[in-house]
């Protein structure tokens, strides 16, 4: 139960509940919008990033994070590792086991090359496991590939690499076939039509979904398809540094152990980059609703080795995190939550914005009432916005919160909170990696061959923000993608000497520029060890 302190402002957004479910707030202006993200969205805030002085993308700028981590040492010297006697060999390495990864591995094994995954935790401990919403496609008779395409170009600012949404878009109804061939148990009406669903920024209900664990069942399914294709998977360890061969192409990685810290070589005549995001950088203080190990790594191997990053310095904070209890602050409130029909409203029970606008305009929409407006409600914490979870049962009928969103009425009630009857405090979360390695439709990098990018880690699929549902998606097609055609490379290519050249290059940028640094990259895991003052 929530305690004393926020019982008059319980009070007043259950008294103007009523009002509130008829009301229909207005949509901003586009004008409106931009207006609004300049001043209250974290993407805007200059202070909070750094121009690179090095790499393929010198004078860009990124949150200062991750230009630490883009322009550190590495964690080894290219004299540290003997390259002459790999201890793997394989057709495609697929460094990540999430979504991407996974979805990656099966199709180039369909495809008959030999492959081989490393992944630094487990198979299946990533964002995919997390994702609870959904996943779009336009396959129902009212909606289309093409509007799809208008919507999430629109939401992303105009910004994404029109081919890529394109594929994104035009790949997603067969994406959804293949999944449940592969066994996905997506939510059905009683004839077997696909339940869907509206997202922020949709025209169209194409949010396919299973209950509000969406995520975890598929990657469920993908992990034991794996696992059934007898795909040998190298887990707890990790990728340190991208190998290339005398020619520059991708020809394998330097691996440690993350427990013995052991370094292992993995020859590969190509390569495929799926770790991820960056959540776990903790962006500009931002708590996080990724996984563990979410810390960037596939953006910093792939910018030693020259591959060229695109809009690195766009993220997304998703505006639903936790705002309370303290023990989920930061967990993931699905943005289904508000499909189903709860509003957002500020400590006084007003409703201060529709609903459904994309995620970087409610993100900035929430910033705003607890800032300027002051509006918010004190956390201890900081402050939060309620999300009014009643209306959905006065809306859908009494279980649908049950039947909907279980998972998120089980984690709440482990605190004594319960969503059916009282809403819930939020408050922005880093919530995914808008930018990322720059690559072609075939999912190759734009500038070393033979290395392949998946799901979070590229750039450009989403613009500068990314709807909901279209990140599960986008695993899946550019997974199936790079996969396809990484396997395809595979049979053409006969893999040089291996070096590592690279590595000492990039140590002498370092240090002709004079740049001060005791980083070594890529991070690996966060550090949440207490610093105690001297």
């Amino acid at each position: 139960m929530y305690s004393e302190k926020y019982q008059e402002s319980l009070s007043a957004v259950s008294a103007a509940r009523a009002k509130n479910i008829a009301m229909e707030p207005e949509r901003m202006t586009a004008k409106q919008k931009e207006d609004l993200l300049a001043e209250y969205h974290p993407d805007y805030k200059a202070s909070e990033f750094s121009v690179l002085e090095i790499g393929p993308n010198k004078g860009d700028k990124v949150p200062h994070e991750l230009a630490e981590m883009l322009q550190a040492h590495s964690r080894i010297k290219a004299s540290d590792v003997d390259l002459t006697s790999p201890d793997y060999e394989t057709d495609v390495l697929v460094i990540g086991g999430g979504g991407a990864g996974t979805s990656a591995a099966i199709e180039a094994h369909e495809a008959g090359a030999d492959v081989m995954i490393v992944t630094k935790l487990r198979m299946g401990d990533a964002n995919t496991m997390m994702a609870e919403g959904g996943i779009q496609a336009a396959d129902k008779p009212n909606d289309s590939p093409a509007i799809h395409f208008v919507d999430a170009f629109g939401g992303g600012h105009f910004a994404a690499k029109r081919e890529l949404l394109a594929k994104l878009v035009c790949d997603a109804p067969e994406a959804i076939s293949w999944l449940s061939g592969l066994g996905v148990e997506f939510d059905k009406e009683a004839d077997g039509t696909m339940v869907t669903t509206h997202g922020g920024g949709t025209s169209r209900k194409r949010m396919h979904a299973a209950k509000d664990y969406s995520g975890a069942e598929i990657m469920r399914t993908l992990r034991d398809e794996v696992l059934n294709r007898g795909i040998p998977v190298i887990d707890f360890t990790s990728a340190i540094e991208l190998i290339l061969d005398d020619s520059g192409k991708a020809a394998g990685a330097v691996l440690m152990n993350m427990e013995t810290k052991e370094l292992l070589v993995a020859k590969a005549k190509t390569v495929i980059i799926a770790t991820g995001g960056a959540g776990r950088m903790h962006y500009q203080g931002f708590p996080t609703s990724n996984h563990y190990g979410a810390t960037a790594d596939g953006l910093v191997l792939g910018y030693r080795v020259g591959a060229k990053l695109l809009y690195a310095e766009t993220l997304q904070y998703h505006p639903t995190g936790a705002a309370h209890p303290e023990q989920i602050f930061g967990a993931l409130v699905t943005e289904k939550v508000r499909s189903l029909g709860a509003k957002l409203v500020n400590r006084n029970g007003e409703v201060f914005m529709h609903p459904l606008e994309t995620r970087d305009v409610t993100a900035a929409s929430i910033i705003r009432e607890c800032s300027t407006r002051g509006n918010g409600i004190e956390t201890g914490n900081g402050t939060a916005v309620w999300l009014d979870t009643p209306m959905i049962e006065e809306i859908g009928g009494e279980g649908t919160i049950e039947k909907r969103i279980p998972a998120m009425m089980r984690m709440f009630e482990k605190y004594g909170i319960d969503i059916r009857k009282e809403p819930i405090l939020v408050y922005p979360t880093l919530h995914y990696q808008n930018g990322g390695l720059d690559i072609n439709v075939n999912g190759m990098t734009t500038n070393v061959e033979n290395l392949f990018v998946a799901g979070e880690a590229v750039g450009g699929i989403h613009g500068k923000n990314r709807l909901m549902g279209n990140s599960l998606l986008d695993i899946i097609v550019f997974g199936r993608n790079a996969g396809i055609n990484a396997a395809k490379a595979a049979k053409d290519t006969v893999v040089g000497t291996l070096t590592l050249s690279h590595v000492d290059a990039f140590e002498k940028e370092i240090a002709d520029l004079g740049i001060k640094t005791d980083a070594v990259s890529p991070k690996l895991l966060p550090d949440y060890t207490r610093k105690v003052n001297a």
